[in-house]
């Protein structure tokens, strides 16, 4: 069975234009040049994180952008791997309203991977900055930036042009698929 193989040479040709090769560009970047993100860039990233499924079309997510100097530096304190988000020139925090579904957690992930998948697609750099599910994280970024309790702090999404380098990569591991059991 194909898919029980590692990646083919003859893949490639078959995939030029697939989104797969879309999704292997996107790495995690965490060096940004100074340069500002537009408005416009801001609002095609919202767009893709509303964009993504949610359980029962509930739609819990809320995103607090965030673009003044003294409450980015403020996140860039809420954990040692926090750092980066000082030189972003915004971030977009994540985040659902966890009376609204039971699904919130998975709803907002999706919407989070939306929009690390579409800074990549506008030339922009973004890197996932976990705040759930440690609790000390939360009520640090809700007292920075005024979330209310009822709204879970999912992650930080730093996001500006990169000032680094990274290759597309497949993480393709034939080892992690089982048939028809696990094991199997």
């Amino acid at each position: 069975m194909r898919y029980l193989e590692g990646r083919r040479q003859d893949d490639r040709q078959a995939r030029s234009d697939h989104l797969l090769e879309r999704i292997e560009r996107r790495r995690s970047i965490r060096k940004f040049t100074p340069q500002d993100v537009s408005d416009q860039q801001i609002r095609l990233l919202l767009s893709a994180g509303m964009a993504a499924p949610s359980g029962h079309n509930f739609q819990p997510w809320h995103f607090v952008v965030v673009r003044e100097e003294d409450n980015r530096l403020a996140l860039a304190e809420t954990h040692g791997y926090a750092g980066m988000i000082k030189q972003a020139p915004a971030v977009i925090a994540v985040c659902a309203d966890s009376e609204m579904s039971l699904h919130w957690l998975e709803d907002a992930c999706l919407a989070a991977g939306n929009i690390l998948l579409q800074a990549t697609a506008l030339g922009l750099g973004a890197v996932w900055v976990a705040v759930y599910p440690h609790a000390e994280h939360e009520i640090f970024v809700r007292g920075v930036l005024g979330i209310p309790e009822r709204i879970r702090v999912v992650c930080l999404i730093p996001v500006g042009y990169p000032a680094e380098a990274k290759p597309p990569r497949t993480k393709y591991d034939p080892g992690k698929v089982h048939l028809e059991r696990f094991g199997g």
